[in-house]
Order: C-alpha cells, then sequence, then structure tokens
C-alpha cells in the first residue's frame, strides 16, 4: 500500500489522517464549531498603530485583534513578488515561499513607516495567514492569494511562477507557456505541483473559477461595513480533495454517507479522473480504529517515542523551542560503538521528522542526536534528515549539525500543533508537568502554623487541605505537628478540606 487518506467524519469534529505504506504521517482535524480561518479574507478597522513595532492591530471581528505587519501591507502594493500560497495544504497555510520558484527574493519588509500607509479607522482588505496561537492574535497580510486546484491567484502581481516541487526544467517552461497562452485575467499565478502534465483545459477552468471568487469577494468588499468575513475558507473535507487528492493516492475511505457522497462531489468536479477511488468504509469497527490510527494519534501525544531498534526519542516543549532528544535506551549494538551511535542516529533522523509532521511541530527547533566523533557520521545523518523532510511541504530550514551533534532548525508554524489541539493544561500541576510533594508541603504547613501563631499565640490551629496531603500528615507528618504543637503550646489539628481543593492549597485556621 502506497499513500492512503483516512476520513473520520464525526459529530462534533472531522479528522483527515494521511497513512504512507501504512504507516501515519499526517493528522488534520477540524471542529465543526471551531473551523480554521487560515486563508479567510476579511474587511477590517485599524484600532492602532505601532510605529515602534512597523506593526498594526487590526480588528477584523474575531475575539483578538489580528496583527499586521508593515511588510505585509506593502506586499498588497504590488511591492513584492513572493507568493502567500496554501501550497499542497488542506489547512490554507499561506506559504509559497518554500515552493514557488520566482528570479528575485527580496525580504517582505516596509518601505515606508507604518504610520504614513495606515492610519486608526482605516479600513483595510486582509486574508489571514496564521492562526491565533496562546495570546496572540491571528497574523493578517493585505497580500491576497485564492488557492484553486492547479493554481493560486494573486491579484496583487502580475507574477506567474511554479512549485519547486516540479523538478523538470521543460516542464516548468510549458507550465508557463500554458498559462501565458490563456492570456489570463490581470493578476498573478502559482502554478502547484497538481499541475505537473495537465494541460489548458483544467488552468482554463481553474482561472475562470478564481475570477468568479476573487468578484465575489470585490462585491463584497464595496457593500459591506466593517469588521465583517468576505471569504471562508472551505471545510477540511473540500480542501482535502482539492490539495491532497493526486494520482498517488491508493485509496481515499470516508466513513459516512454524507460526507461520501460530498467529497465524490466535490471530486468529480476538481479531479474527475481519481473519483472512483474514494470509497465508503462500511466496516463494524471504527475507521481509525480499523487501520490503527488511533493507537498512533496517542502515541503521538507522548512524550518519548521508541524506535525499532531499542533507542528512543523524547520531544519536549518549551516557550521559546522544542527540543527533540536521541538516547541510545535498550539499544547496545554489536562491536563498534560509533557504528551503534550512527544506526540509532539514522534511524533517529527519520523517525523525527515523521514525528514532527504527525504533531504539526513549528517554530524553532533542535534536535540533540547522540554526540558522533566522526564527521562523516554527522554527514550522513545529515542528509538523511534533509532527505525525510523533502516530503515535508511546510517550509522549513536546517543549519548544519554541530560537533556536539546538536541540528538548529526551523518550520514554518500557522496553527496549533497537535498536542495543543488534543489536549488542555493540567489542573493539577498547572502546566509545570510536576507538582510539589507531600514533604515540600508538609515543611510549608509547619513553617505557616508556626507565624500565624507567633502573631495570634494560645490559639489552636486547624489546617484544611487536600485528602492525599491530609492522609500524609496524619502518618508521616504526625510527629512533627505534635513536637510543633508542644513548642508553640497548642492543639494543632488537621482536616480534608470541603469539595474539590487543589493538590498543593490548604488553609490554616486560629481558633
Amino acid at each position: 500500500m502506497g499513500k492512503r487518506i483516512v476520513v473520520n467524519a464525526g459529530l462534533t469534529e472531522t479528522r483527515v489522517a494521511v497513512q504512507e505504506n501504512s504507516q501515519l504521517v499526517e493528522l488534520y482535524h477540524e471542529r465543526h464549531r471551531q473551523r480554521s480561518i487560515v486563508g479567510s479574507v476579511y474587511k477590517g478597522i485599524v484600532t492602532n498603530v505601532l510605529p515602534g513595532m512597523q506593526a498594526a492591530f487590526v480588528d477584523i471581528g474575531l475575539t483578538k485583534d489580528a496583527f499586521l505587519y508593515a511588510g505585509d501591507y506593502t506586499a498588497s502594493l504590488g511591492e513584492d513578488v513572493r507568493a502567500v500560497l496554501a501550497e499542497e495544504e488542506p489547512n490554507g497555510e499561506a506559504d509559497a515561499e518554500a515552493d514557488v520558484d520566482v528570479d528575485e527574493e527580496p525580504k517582505r519588509e516596509a518601505t515606508a513607516p507604518i504610520a504614513e500607509m495606515l492610519r486608526k479607522g482605516q479600513t483595510v482588505l486582509v486574508q489571514v495567514s496564521k492562526e491565533s496561537l496562546g495570546t496572540k492574535g491571528a497574523r493578517i497580510t493585505a497580500f491576497i492569494s485564492l488557492p484553486g486546484r492547479y493554481l493560486v491567484y494573486m491579484p496583487q502581481t502580475t507574477h506567474i511562477g511554479v512549485s519547486r516541487r516540479i523538478k523538470d526544467d521543460r516542464e516548468r517552461d510549458r507550465l508557463r507557456q500554458a498559462i501565458r497562452a490563456l492570456n489570463p485575467p490581470p493578476g498573478g499565478y502559482i502554478v502547484r505541483t497538481n499541475a505537473e502534465g495537465k494541460g489548458a483545459e483544467e488552468f482554463a477552468a481553474d482561472i475562470a473559477f478564481l475570477q468568479r471568487l476573487w468578484s465575489q469577494i470585490n462585491t463584497r468588499n464595496e457593500s459591506t461595513g466593517a469588521p465583517a468575513a468576505l471569504h471562508e475558507e472551505m471545510d477540511l473535507t473540500f480542501r482535502v480533495v482539492r490539495d491532497l487528492l493526486s494520482p498517488e493516492v491508493d485509496e481515499f475511505i470516508v466513513d459516512s454517507r454524507e460526507v461520501y457522497d460530498k467529497c465524490l462531489g466535490d471530486a468529480q468536479v476538481l479531479v474527475p479522473a481519481l473519483a472512483e477511488r474514494i470509497k465508503l468504509y462500511e466496516g463494524p469497527t471504527p475507521i481509525f480504529e480499523a487501520h490503527g490510527l488511533e493507537r498512533e494519534i496517542e502515541k503521538a501525544l507522548r512524550r518519548r517515542v521508541w524506535l525499532k531498534s531499542g533507542g528512543y526519542i523524547v520531544i519536549d516543549h518549551t516557550e521559546a523551542l522544542v527540543s527533540i532528544d536521541v538516547n541510545t535506551g535498550k539499544y547496545v549494538g554489536k562491536r563498534d560503538f560509533e557504528q551503534t551511535v550512527l544506526k540509532i542516529n539514522l534511524e533517529a533522523a527519520t523517525e523525527v521528522v515523521r514525528q514532527i509532521r504527525l504533531r504539526d511541530l513549528g517554530g524553532i527547533i533542535i534536535i540533540d542526536f547522540i554526540d558522533m566523533e566522526r564527521e562523516e557520521h554527522r554527514a550522513e545523518v545529515e542528509k538523511a534528515l534533509k532527505k525525510a523532510l523533502a516530503d515535508d511541504k511546510a517550509r522549513t530550514n536546517v543549519l548544519p549539525i554541530s560537533e556536539l551533534g546538536l541540528v538548529e532548525m526551523t518550520r514554518k508554524r500557522v496553527r496549533q500543533d497537535l498536542r495543543a489541539a488534543l489536549s488542555a493544561g493540567c489542573p493539577t500541576c498547572r502546566g509545570s508537568g510536576v507538582v510539589r510533594s507531600d514533604a515540600t508541603l508538609t515543611a510549608e504547613i509547619l513553617r505557616s502554623v508556626q507565624s500565624k501563631v507567633a502573631a495570634q499565640p494560645g490559639k489552636d490551629v486547624l489546617v484544611r487541605a487536600h485528602p492525599e496531603l491530609v492522609q500524609y500528615l496524619e502518618n508521616d507528618g504526625r510527629d512533627a505537628l505534635a513536637r510543633l504543637g508542644t513548642s508553640l503550646g497548642v492543639k494543632v489539628g488537621v482536616q480534608t478540606a470541603g469539595g474539590h481543593p487543589h493538590r498543593e492549597d490548604y488553609e490554616i485556621h486560629l481558633r
């Protein structure tokens, strides 16, 4: 089995899994009440201009104001030929910079101070390029890009580019000429990877669709007050059919009759030659469970991932970056220690990339491979890592491996990673991953009792705490409480707090 797409249409959410050789490599997830807004177009109002940051806040009708960099505003004036493109990703991620071949790639920097271009109360036409992450609002751009099946239309430029994933130079030239021969309406176009081998008929249909869409956005922009949504990106299943259904996909399985009919209809419009590959799953076992996906998703939320050799990797999230540590684990090799290390690192390189794609890790990523003495071994591991990353559609930048075995890399982050999307902060540890021990809390309580009795001597003490801590105080901490009471000349008692107390919370009452 080569590539398979599995769609689970639940009552509250839709999940799409991509398998390569029966191994889960990508997972897309959309809750029906929390659809992604990346790629959606809004008419917004500037609420604040920040000259010191060369940025502005824009109200587009969401809970938090969106963030607009000056460089992402001047792009709309045609000053930057680089496209912002939802290339091959069913989440509307705007990212052509890794996949588009352009003659020049200037940095997207503003040519004038933002205070000269934007003012408070001004209306702007913008598109969401990055979801709201944590405490930050969505990031937006005034450079509009509208993806079709084979092309992406960019109204503010005149550039025609081709995805870098199309390697053949003759095919690239043919595609450019095919677009120019159609004499399309004004604007720029990016030829997507799906367009390889296609001709004028498919491109003409895509151009007509994109022109209708742009016309609708302009009409709504002229007749609608701000803030308002002018165009919302289609739902997840449509984007999957549009962006992922390709000749490399052997199976496209859907577990809902309604969603199956919708996907089939979308495929017949977008890619009729592949519509027959969409199948309805009617088995008694839930579709993700039947294909071993539930277990893989559960593993993707774990901190530790075991390798087949017996080694393992550990993935930790911090505020600034994601660290990935490679360890030998149970694997001890046979004779040569250097060969043992090389074998584990090579296996880890492939698994690390799979986990990065599956968990959708972004931002700064540090990979700590096991130290390698030989330079040729480091080069071999670096080559294996970059080879695995070649299949990753998100934009990445990888620095050479250091003598200590460290690899620094960045990966385009557009939305929440899998852990953030599927989990919530622990109410017990409050996100830290640890809680104070019973012994530590007991020592703290003893000090607090001393302080309170010193302020109001002669009064007995009652400590109310979490049941587990009360049990510890009545057993291991009993002697310490008795000695404290004797030294202070008061009686110290403990009691379980009412309701649902936090593990570390306690109360001290004098009576």
